[in-house]
């Protein structure tokens, strides 16, 4: 019977030692090619003394980029003596899935963000999720995860908190996403919340801040500079990083239930009838799906089920049923 307590996954630095380090995440992992082979994660840790912990992380899904570009980027910029405290930089929690381009990891078709708290004796994915949970969440103060829409999403740029039990936790978390300073900020209301990544990190009574940067299974020079600006502003936010938070105009954006979400029945073509960022009605015509199986039928007309701004979309053009076509979310006024 296997030592619950204990994780596969060794790391090649060491968490309390001053200075910058980088190194492995390493998991055993046998395969065809490698009997004896592991799956490396690239691991950066930057201590200064005592003082708060910042936990970046980016590719927890592996087709989403801006976090990658500018965690990979501050594990090479960002030096001891300008911190207070520790910084733990994961640019791609999900690597396997981040080698690959994919959302889900080619090994177990695990999605790391739904398998939280994970298991030290389960698959690849749940085996990393477990480290996580056990050994690098409980170090952290405050917990920043990069997210993009991947191959299949788009978003407008906006950082994000969730409505939490505990009050005060949640003005830490609000607090936190108004410091990253997007081009929006949104109280996010999410589809399924069992499993992930953001959950577990707030059951932990951590200070958490999600985004989504933008989509299309790749990344530009807007929302990379986005990600980079935000990053230090979180970090300044939370006394490890000095100097003046870089704020911008952020518009406020809430998701207050489920129609918010307008979610195709039908298989075909998507049209969007707005873009992102573009006000919009309720029973407005947001959406049509056209059938690809023959021409002279009619497209299935999909509405808005609330007021608000056209903040996320599915991308790219064909779509199946069950896919969220669009997300509406509400300016606070």
């Amino acid at each position: 019977m296997s030592d619950l307590r204990h994780s596969p996954i060794m790391a090649s630095v060491d968490f309390d030692v001053d200075g910058v380090q980088h190194g492995f995440l390493k998991l055993p992992y046998s395969r065809d090619d490698a009997a004896w082979g592991a799956i490396m994660i690239p691991v950066t840790v930057v201590r200064n003394g005592e003082g708060p912990t910042a936990l970046l992380t980016g590719g927890n899904h592996g087709d989403e980029y801006e976090g990658p570009i500018a965690l990979f980027d501050l594990a090479t910029s960002l030096p001891a003596d300008e911190i207070t405290g520790r910084v733990i930089i994961v640019p791609a929690m999900n690597y396997p899935a981040f080698r690959v381009g994919r959302r889900t990891s080619p090994i177990d078709n695990g999605n790391m963000n739904r398998v939280f708290p994970g298991r030290p004796d389960g698959s690849v994915t749940e085996k990393i999720a477990d480290y996580f949970q056990r050994f690098l969440l409980p170090l952290a103060d405050m917990v920043l995860d990069i997210h993009s829409g991947g191959k299949t999403l788009d978003f407008l740029p906006f950082a994000a908190a969730h409505i939490l039990p505990d009050k005060a936790q949640q003005a830490r978390c609000v607090a936190a996403m108004e410091a990253f300073a997007a081009p929006y900020s949104v109280m996010l209301l999410e589809i399924d919340n069992v499993g992930m990544y953001d959950t577990a990190a707030e059951d932990l009574g951590k200070t958490f801040v999600s985004t989504e940067l933008g989509g299309g299974g790749s990344a530009s020079a807007r929302t990379v500079a986005i990600a980079r600006r935000g990053i230090r502003n979180v970090l300044k936010h939370a006394g490890i990083l000095a100097g003046e938070i870089e704020r911008e105009p952020s518009v406020k954006l809430n998701m207050p239930d489920a129609s918010c979400f307008v979610t195709g029945e039908s298989s075909g073509l998507l049209e969007l009838c707005a873009d992102l960022g573009d006000r919009v009605r309720e029973g407005q015509v947001i959406a049509r799906v056209h059938n690809v199986e023959r021409s002279g039928l009619v497209p299935v007309e999909y509405c808005a089920g609330i007021d608000g701004i056209l903040a996320g979309r599915h991308y790219p053009g064909l779509t199946q049923p069950g896919d969220v076509l669009a997300v509406v979310a509400v300016p606070e006024t």
